[in-house]
């Protein structure tokens, strides 16, 4: 099997083990400061991907640009007064999350 065979393989695992969650079942994750945000413009599998690839050189590029990073409490306030739905996936011990809208 190829590299490149089993990155797809891997990126449909992370795939199926993505779900839509309510924020409020997240909190525990943000307060524990575990819970990670995902830019809306990104590709959620993606990150997970490069994040469980241990893909530094990409990760420092979207946290640089802020498109990830550590759930902030305006964004973690936000999200539970609208009562969002998000979609999330653990990499361990990171829990991305991104709108679900």
């Amino acid at each position: 099997m190829t590299r490149n065979n089993t990155q797809e393989i891997y990126r449909t695992k992370v795939n199926l083990e993505t779900s839509r969650i309510a924020w409020k079942e997240l909190q525990r994750f943000f307060a524990s400061g575990a819970a990670v945000s995902v830019a809306p413009e990104l590709d959620l599998v993606e990150v997970a991907f490069q994040f469980s690839e241990d893909n530094k050189t990409q990760v420092e590029q979207w946290l640089l640009a802020g498109q990830v990073g550590k759930v902030s409490d305006a964004q973690a306030a936000a999200w539970y007064e609208a009562d969002a739905d998000m979609w999330a996936v653990v990499i361990s011990p990171w829990v991305l999350v991104q709108p679900a809208d």
